[in-house]
């Protein structure tokens, strides 16, 4: 239980700071540009798999 305490603790501090300091805002941002990649992404993988199993059969 005292882990959990402590992590939770840790975790409080750096949102903290996150929160108080600004960066919450340059966090976002990085945070859509890492979700906006990593769909395209998803969509090119979707795409080759379909099209090699296209080849395949």
């Amino acid at each position: 239980m005292l882990k959990w305490a402590l992590i939770f603790f840790i975790l409080s501090i750096v949102f903290g700071f996150f929160g108080f300091t600004g960066a919450a805002r340059f966090s976002k941002g990085v945070a859509k540009f890492l979700v906006v990649l990593f769909v395209i992404m998803l969509l090119l993988a979707i795409l080759f798999i379909v099209l090699a199993a296209m080849a395949v059969y």
